[in-house]
C-alpha cells in the first residue's frame, strides 16, 4: 500500500464535539473508505447517514451480525473487528480510539491505530486522554482540538419516579436493566431498552422507539457511552460498579466521563447524577467530568498480528511476542487465544 503522501489527523476532544460527523463528511469527499467504530448499533447509525447522502449501492455495512456488501460499494462501514485488512482505500477512520486501553479489545484497536492507512487519509476520534500516547507511537500525526458544543453539568440524585423526559439511566447487568425498565415502564408509562446482547433489529426498533418520542426513558448498558448519539437530556446512573469480565469494580473516571458525557445534544446542555440505590459522585469526580478533565492514557493494549501459520508452534511463539515499547502492554487471556490453546492441547 502507498501512503507516502498520506496523511494522519487526530481528532480528539470530550463527548459532544461533532468528530463522527467531520470524519463521515470527510470520508464522502473521497472516492472510498473505510470507517471503523465500537458499536455494532453505532456502525448502523453512520451506515444510515452515509447511504441517506451517497445510496445503498455506494455503501456496505460489516459487523459480527450483520453483512450488506453490495458489489459496488466504495465505502465500507464496520465494527472495528470487522474492518477489511489489505483493502486499499482512499480514507480510514477510527472512532473512539481510546478503547486501545481496553483489556478486552484494546488489542484489535491499537493494531488498526499502528497498521491501518487510508492511501490519502487518516483519522482517529476520540477522547482527549489519547493526545501523548498517539504522538508518541505515531509518526507524523496532526493533532486536532475539539471543544464540547454544550455544558455539561452535575444534576444530583434523583429517584426514578422524579425523573424528567429524555432521560437514560445506565445499568450494569441484563437483570438490572430489565427490573429497571419494568419500574420505569410503571411509573412512567414507557421506556426503551438498548443493549449489546440484543440482536440488529430488536436494537434498532428500541432506538426508532425512543428517537420518535413515542418513549421518554431509554434504558441502557453502559456501551451506550461509545459514541451512540440519541437525544438525551440527562443520563443516571444506577450504579457505579460492573463487572469486567475478570472481577466486579468501580467505574474509573474516564468510564464515568464517557457515559455522562452522552447527556446534552448539540448546543442543548447535558446534565448526569445518580438514582435508586447507587453510590454517590464525590466531589473531585464531578468536577473532573464537568470540566473533561481526565488523566492520559499512559499504556494501551497489544498483540502482535503478524503471525506465523507455518506451525502450531511457531503460530503460539509468534502470538507470544512481547512489544518493544513501554507502553504497549500485551494483552493476556484474549477469548481467540484461549480457544485456540485449549484445541492445540486437545489435539
Amino acid at each position: 500500500m502507498n501512503t507516502e503522501n498520506s496523511k494522519i489527523i487526530a481528532l480528539l476532544g470530550p463527548t459532544n464535539t461533532g468528530k463522527t460527523f467531520v470524519a463521515i463528511e470527510k470520508m464522502l469527499e473521497f472516492d472510498s473508505g473505510i470507517f471503523g467504530l465500537p458499536l455494532r448499533l453505532l456502525a448502523r447509525e453512520v451506515y444510515d447517514k452515509c447511504v441517506n447522502k451517497v445510496g445503498i449501492e455506494k455503501v456496505a455495512l460489516i459487523t459480527g451480525e450483520e453483512k450488506i456488501i453490495p458489489s459496488n460499494a466504495n465505502y465500507f462501514i464496520c465494527t472495528v473487528e470487522s474492518m477489511p485488512k489489505g483493502k486499499q482505500v482512499d480514507f480510514i477512520a477510527i472512532d473512539e480510539i481510546q478503547m486501545c486501553a481496553d483489556r478486552e479489545r484494546g488489542h484489535i484497536f491499537t493494531e488498526r491505530m499502528l497498521e491501518s492507512r487510508g492511501t490519502k487519509l487518516t483519522m482517529f476520534l476520540g477522547s482527549q486522554i489519547m493526545a501523548k500516547i498517539i504522538n508518541e507511537l505515531v509518526d507524523n500525526v496532526e493533532f486536532e482540538k475539539k471543544d464540547r458544543y454544550s455544558k455539561l453539568s452535575y444534576t444530583g440524585i434523583k429517584k426514578i419516579s422524579k425523573l424528567d423526559r429524555k432521560v437514560a439511566i445506565i445499568a450494569f447487568s441484563i437483570e438490572e436493566v430489565y427490573a429497571i425498565a419494568e419500574l420505569v415502564r410503571r411509573q412512567k408509562g414507557g421506556a426503551a431498552v438498548i443493549m449489546g446482547s440484543l440482536s440488529p433489529k430488536t436494537r434498532n426498533s428500541q432506538v426508532g422507539l425512543y428517537q420518535s418520542g413515542d418513549v421518554d426513558y431509554l434504558i441502557a448498558t453502559d456501551a451506550i457511552g461509545m459514541g451512540l448519539n440519541m437525544d438525551i437530556n440527562e443520563i443516571y446512573f444506577s450504579n457505579l460498579k460492573k463487572f469486567d469480565g475478570k472481577k466486579t469494580r468501580r467505574l474509573n473516571l474516564i468510564e464515568m466521563s464517557q457515559i455522562a458525557g452522552r447527556a446534552g445534544r448539540y448546543k442543548n446542555d447535558g446534565g448526569f447524577g445518580t438514582t435508586g440505590d447507587c453510590e454517590t459522585l464525590n466531589s473531585d469526580e464531578i468536577e473532573k467530568i464537568e470540566k473533561h478533565n481526565l488523566p492520559d492514557t499512559k499504556t494501551i493494549f497489544w498483540r502482535n498480528s503478524k503471525l506465523n501459520f507455518e506451525s502450531p508452534t511457531k503460530l503460539i511463539n509468534s502470538l507470544e511476542l512481547k512489544p518493544n515499547q513501554k507502553s504497549l502492554l500485551r494483552t493476556n487471556d484474549s477469548l481467540d487465544e484461549s480457544v485456540l490453546r485449549f484445541f492445540l492441547k486437545k489435539g
